[in-house]
């Protein structure tokens, strides 16, 4: 008897079909055929047991188990469950009418527990898509699943509970979950608030532009000046994402296997925080079984690399096109697959190797040599696409002494709200731009005028700062950002002098004091 059951491989942040194909004829013995990986082929004596343990048994018959499409390898364990169900079926164990209607995925344990899978958001799209009447896999990822709208999804927690609904001895209940309202009410949640942050009223202010322009930021400062503080709080003044915005962070984190256990979509701006010693894989993505990287997991948030000098700097170049893509692409010789990248980059570094130059009561042991020789741990065309940077300076006791409140994230979000909305109308009928740090020479040349008083500046801060050259479209960007979170068309000579004021590093006597 031949019968056919489904389940699913993730490329990507995309699922495709697999159909698996038992056939069962007089003989004796086991085939797996399809390129399937050892994890699949395993499988055999896990679903052998779980089936004894449950009152059933695979057959002393010749059993041939086929994973359609041939030509692309199957990875993991996630193939257990629909094998079985296949076998089950194939031999007269369950009714097999049924069987090919539903999307079946999920690891078997010895006693027919089910563990829970990867990328079950993207399978689940691709089920409806498909067609399917519904999808069974572990309880773990129901709710994950089941913010698929116009699909069934069934959790389960055993492979009996299968069993049992196939033979018409059990309903199933599908998961119920109002997408929009679990998502709406966890949309505003916020773990950091800058109302904690004593002082450091510049550096606030610094955060809310690259928040509203969507712009990188480089906070450099000596330590215990509230680099990682600052940085932390930032996803809290970050627009709420929209629910497209979270579908897609969602599936990513789906297919990296993060999401918690239990979890739908995710509501809140992902905030990553890598340690320096992270390979090149593990922060862009790829392997030997591609996974989406650290780069990928803050699509639509933020990306903070605390200590940025210490990174390899083998690491730290690969960032450069996904920083202008935003999208990571990973080709191997028979595939490639493609992960979205769209984060911001907010690093922070000490400005020096003993952590003192510049400050206000330690004196630095290092020299204007070592200081410069240890900027130049970040590459130029790294730094180039970072359009603030700007020093931290120590936190005087009388500020910590304070006790009054200073502005919330909520105040500050509202007007990083109102700043984007200006952005979201001005460049609406451009595609795949959405806020300042986007655009291109020629939206530059539309939106980023300035008047000649306001070129005259920019040109005598140029020269006697003795800014770079790829420091001017930085500076024209951060001004239009300041210019509409002061809610003006135009950009004023005041936007231009803050916007030169966040470019530190680009003057070439820093490193001199």
């Amino acid at each position: 008897m031949l019968v056919k059951t489904f389940g699913s491989t993730v490329q990507g942040v995309s699922a495709t079909i697999v159909t698996v194909e038992t056939s069962v004829a007089p003989g004796v013995n086991f085939f797996m055929v399809g390129l399937p990986d050892s994890a699949v082929k395993e499988s055999h004596h896990r679903i052998e047991a779980a089936l004894k343990h449950n009152g059933y048994k695979i057959p002393g018959k010749r059993i041939v188990v086929n994973m359609a499409p041939a030509n692309i390898r199957k990875e993991g364990s996630s193939y257990d469950l629909t094998i079985a169900m296949g076998i089950l079926a194939a031999t007269g164990q369950i009714k097999a009418q049924h069987v090919g209607k539903y999307m079946i995925m999920g690891e078997v344990s010895l006693d027919g527990g089910l563990q829970p899978v990867r990328g079950a958001l993207p399978i689940a799209i691709k089920a409806r898509e498909a067609g399917f009447s519904g999808f069974i896999l572990p309880r773990q990822n129901a709710r994950e699943a089941g913010v698929v709208n116009q699909l069934k999804v069934y959790g389960v927690e055993n492979i009996r509970q299968v069993i049992d609904f196939f033979n018409g001895k059990k309903t199933l209940d599908p998961v119920e979950v109002d997408t929009r309202s679990d998502f709406y009410s966890r949309a505003d949640r916020c773990d950091f608030d800058f109302s904690d942050v004593k002082g450091q009223e510049n550096i606030k202010r610094a955060m809310e532009v690259a928040a509203a322009g969507g712009h990188n930021i480089l906070l450099i400062g000596s330590p215990g000046a509230g680099k990682t503080m600052l940085a932390k709080r930032l996803p809290g003044i970050l627009p709420p994402p929209t629910l497209q915005e979270a579908l897609e962070t969602t599936k990513i984190h789906s297919v990296a296997g993060k999401l918690d256990d239990n979890s739908s979509l995710l509501a809140v701006r992902p905030f990553r925080n890598p340690h320096h010693t992270i390979s090149n894989i593990a922060l862009v993505g790829g392997g030997s079984v591609p996974m989406p990287g650290e780069i990928s997991l803050a699509h639509n948030g933020v990306l903070f690399l605390d200590e940025l000098p210490e990174f390899k700097r083998s690491v730290l170049e690969v960032l450069r096109q996904p920083l202008e893509d935003r999208v990571m692409t990973v080709n191997r010789a028979r595939f490639s697959v493609s992960y979205p990248a769209s984060f911001m980059l907010v690093a922070s570094m000490n400005p020096c190797p003993c952590g003192f130059f510049n400050h206000p009561d330690k004196d630095c042991i290092c020299g204007s040599n070592n200081v410069q020789k240890y900027l130049n741990r970040i590459s130029g065309p790294l730094l180039d696409r970072i359009d603030i940077h700007l020093e931290v300076t120590p936190v005087p006791f009388e500020e910590l002494n304070k006790s009054n409140k200073t502005e919330t994230s909520k105040a500050i979000r509202e007007r990083v709200m109102m700043a984007r909305q200006r952005q979201w109308e001005r460049y609406t009928k451009e595609n795949d731009i959405h806020c300042n740090a986007q655009i291109q020479s020629k939206q530059m040349r539309e939106s980023c005028k300035i008047s000649s008083a306001g070129s005259l500046l920019l040109k005598t801060a140029m020269e006697k700062l003795e800014l770079s050259a790829r420091a001017y479209d930085r500076i024209l960007k951060v001004a239009r950002t300041i210019a509409d979170i002061e809610a003006h068309d135009d950009i004023q000579v005041e936007h231009l002098a803050e916007a030169i004021h966040y470019r530190s590093l680009d003057r070439s006597n820093w490193a001199l004091g």
